[in-house]
C-alpha cells in the first residue's frame, strides 16, 4: 500500500482539523433545532442549552431588533440564537479563521440576509479598537471567551472606550467563576483615568448585576453600564 507523502499527510491532517468537530442546536425562535458547527480549537465550548435558555428568557423583552454584537463568536450559536429570536443584526468577531468561515457557512445554511450580520476575523480587543463596527452603541452584547484567558477585562474596556455601549447596553458575560470583585477592580481603574485630558471617561461609570446564575462550573450574568 503506498503511503501519503509527508506534504500529502500534512495537508490532510490540516483539513481534519479545519473540519465540523462538534454540532450545537439552536433553541428557540425561527431557527429552532436547526444546527450549527464549529471546529476542534482550544477554549471553544459553545454555552449550554439550559444556560442559553436561562440567558434568552433575561433578553425576551429587549432581543427584538436588537443590534447584537457576539464578541468572541465561537460556533456563533449565541448571536445566531438571537438573530432566530428576533434581533435586527448581530457582529460576529472570531480569531480563528478556519472557525470565522465555519461561522459564514452556518449562516449561509440558515440562509441568513446579508444585511442581518457580519463576520469579522481577529481579537476583539483590537477590532473595537480599530474599527467602527456600528453607527450607533450595540444594544446586547456577549463577551464569552475562553475562560482560561480573561479576555473580558480588555474587551469590555474597549467597548466602554470606544462608545461602543451606553447605559441601556444589556452585557452577557460568562465565566468559570464570580466576577463582581474583578468588576469593581475594572470599575476603579477605569474611573482612575477621569479628569485625564486623554480620557474618553468623563463621568464615573458603575457595573449593574442585573440577573446571575451558576450551571455546573458556569457563572453567568447580565448586566448593565451605569453612571453617576
Amino acid at each position: 500500500m503506498k503511503k501519503a507523502s509527508n506534504g500529502r499527510a500534512s495537508k490532510n491532517h490540516r483539513k481534519a482539523k479545519n473540519a465540523a468537530a462538534g454540532d450545537v442546536r439552536i433553541i428557540g425562535g425561527q431557527f429552532k433545532r436547526r444546527i450549527v458547527s464549529f471546529i476542534d480549537a482550544d477554549g471553544l465550548r459553545p454555552t449550554p442549552d439550559r444556560l442559553r435558555e436561562t440567558l434568552f428568557n433575561w433578553l425576551l423583552a429587549d432581543i427584538h431588533d436588537a443590534y447584537v454584537l457576539d464578541s468572541c463568536a465561537g460556533s456563533g450559536v449565541l448571536g445566531f440564537e438571537a438573530l432566530s429570536r428576533g434581533a435586527a443584526h448581530t457582529t460576529f468577531i472570531e480569531i480563528n479563521p478556519a472557525q470565522s468561515n465555519m461561522l459564514r457557512q452556518s449562516a449561509e445554511q440558515l440562509r441568513l440576509e446579508a444585511s442581518s450580520y457580519q463576520i469579522i476575523t481577529g481579537t476583539a480587543e483590537q477590532i473595537l479598537n480599530q474599527e467602527q463596527l456600528t453607527d450607533r452603541p450595540f444594544n446586547i452584547v456577549f463577551i464569552d471567551p475562553p475562560y482560561a484567558q480573561d479576555l473580558w477585562q480588555p474587551i469590555l474596556t474597549s467597548l466602554i472606550i470606544n462608545a461602543s455601549i451606553n447605559t441601556e447596553t444589556l452585557i452577557y458575560l460568562e465565566a468559570d467563576k464570580d466576577l463582581s470583585a474583578q468588576l469593581k477592580q475594572l470599575e476603579a481603574s477605569l474611573n482612575e483615568k477621569l479628569g485625564s485630558p486623554l480620557s474618553v471617561i468623563h463621568q464615573p461609570i458603575a457595573f449593574e448585576c442585573l440577573k446571575q446564575t451558576k450551571v455546573g462550573q458556569v457563572v453567568a450574568g447580565l448586566y448593565r453600564l451605569s453612571s453617576s
